[in-house]
């Protein structure tokens, strides 16, 4: 057994003797190399992390190795650049603290210290709302932006550009230190009359409070109703500007007209400066308008809800009125109401000349009511004065009782039909009449006569010495009603008998 120990301990000896010693070396090499190499990057060869290419309008002022920043953090780096065209493409590595990254991310190229230097990626990685991206996703150009150099800013105030920028401050200073003319004066609140626009401004700051307040509420406003609302409207705005970043031609043109239409502004100054005096009672009236729409509001809203219903019952209604359209569009067919319409048509000069002559039998019928109303009525209605054979009631009364008694006494038999009744006259005395004026064309002009047992005492009313006027073209309603208790009815008979 101790041999046999001794033998195993003995053969690695043997081996480790006939190994090449210069081999041995370059793997102890080889070994340092990596574990060094592991110790100072950090980085496991043949595997990398999230990659994120994006695409700049430039990439001069980046080199591989650039760090990649969050809110000044950094996250990754650029592992190399290459030229797509007129543009330049970042190929970066991101670590894990540096996810995730959503669409709608932004990068800019941002120096490291001021004045140039070294420069670093920054990046947005977005909103949490919008869809999260994979590794080799490629942010597009119109998200990314570089920053603006000294240079770029010299080269874009040119001759004609600084020209224009001093005429605008000599002008702006001019604006503010000349006094108002009168005419200028008369359009301006009392307030700042007199005052130059220097001094016009100093005073509009002690409106800032009220303003300050509206711009609190403003703010409030641009934070959104609802969650995100912000950070919507800023990405909204980061494409805006990113794609004028890109279309930096259209860009400039756009300042060329933009200066353009400043100088006709400039030379519209009067009429500008009216309309600027009229917006004060604009806003004002702008204020009330929205107090007014605001109050209709709540009653629009329930007139809304009040719809609904009705909106949700429209298609069965409408259902439900197409046969009825259907049969309504049949009976107005020729051989329906079409042909009642033909004869209706037909009859309609008629029927308006009829109605045009309607306009003098209207009139008629309305003077004949007149003279009901203000002359035969309060007549009927008069209750006659006739001493003691007075009844107390009135005349179209007494008319009717008269009637109903000649009724009475000219019958020949009663009720049963079997009398005759008579009425014998004679003796006594006879009494005529004034020659008849109106009774009728056989007995006009003559005197009726009659007899009377008793003897005459008179008349009452007296008798007139003459017939009182006859106006036949008088309206009868602009008539005085007759006094039928007067003066002739009153006293005793005249004694005209015989």
């Amino acid at each position: 057994m101790s041999r046999l120990f001794n033998r195993r301990d003995e053969t690695p000896v043997v081996e480790l003797q006939k190994s090449n010693p210069v081999r041995v070396g370059v793997i102890v090499v080889v070994i340092t190399v990596i574990v060094v190499y592991f110790g100072f990057t950090k980085h496991i060869p043949f595997k990398h992390g999230f990659r994120l290419n994006a695409e700049f309008a430039t990439t001069v002022d980046i080199r591989p190795k650039s760090p990649v920043r969050i809110a000044g953090v950094n996250v990754g780096k650029v592992a190399s650049i290459k030229r797509t065209g007129n543009a330049g493409e970042v190929l970066m590595e991101i670590e894990g603290k540096g996810l995730p990254i959503h669409e709608d991310a932004t990068l800019k190229i941002k120096p490291r210290i001021f004045l140039e230097g070294n420069w670093f990626v920054e990046l947005q990685p977005g909103t949490p709302s919008t869809k999260t991206v994979s590794s080799g996703y490629t942010i597009p150009i119109t998200q990314t932006s570089n920053t603006v150099q000294i240079d770029q800013v010299l080269s874009a105030l040119n001759e004609d550009t600084r020209t224009n920028l001093q005429e605008f401050l000599a002008e702006y200073g001019r604006a503010l230190t000349e006094k108002p003319t009168k005419a200028q004066d008369a359009i301006q609140d009392p307030e700042v009359r007199g005052l130059d626009g220097a001094q016009a401004l100093n005073k509009s700051y002690q409106r800032g409070p009220a303003s300050l307040r509206g711009g609190a509420i403003v703010s409030q406003a641009l934070g959104g109703t609802e969650e995100h609302d912000l950070s919507k409207l800023i990405a909204g705005i980061g494409k805006v500007t990113g794609a004028l970043n890109v279309h930096e031609q259209d860009l400039g043109e756009w300042v060329d007209n933009f200066d353009s239409f400043v100088h006709s502004l400039a030379a519209q100054s009067q009429s500008l400066s009216q309309t600027v005096a009229e917006l004060p009672g604009a806003v004002k009236s702008i204020h009330r308008a929205f107090v007014s729409l605001n109050a209709g509001f709540p009653a629009l809203r329930s007139f809304a809800l009040a719809l609904v219903p009705g909106v949700e019952q429209a298609p069965s209604m409408i259902a439900a009125g197409l046969p009825w359209i259907e049969q309504t569009k049949a009976s107005l067919a020729a051989d329906e109401l079409g042909g009642v319409a033909i004869g209706l048509q037909e009859g309609a000069p008629w029927v308006a000349k009829l109605t045009g002559t309607q306009n003098s039998f209207q009139q008629q019928t309305d003077e004949f009511s007149k003279c009901l109303t203000n002359v035969i009525f309060p007549a009927g209605n008069t209750k006659l004065q006739d001493g003691p054979s007075t009844t107390g009631v009135e005349s179209y009364r007494e008319f009717w009782y008269t009637m109903a008694g000649l009724a009475g006494i000219g019958q020949n038999f009663n009720g049963n039909g079997t009398f005759i009744r008579g009425l014998v006259g004679g003796g006594g005395d006879a009494i005529r009449s004034s020659p008849a004026s109106e009774i009728g064309s056989t007995t006009k002009g003559l005197s009726l006569v009659a007899r009377t047992p008793f003897p005459p005492q008179g008349t009452r009313p007296a008798f007139p010495a003459s017939e009182p006027p006859y106006k036949p073209l008088v309206p009868c309603s602009t008539q005085a009603v007759p006094n039928f208790n007067g003066s002739l009815s009153q006293g005793p008979a005249d004694g005209g008998g015989g």
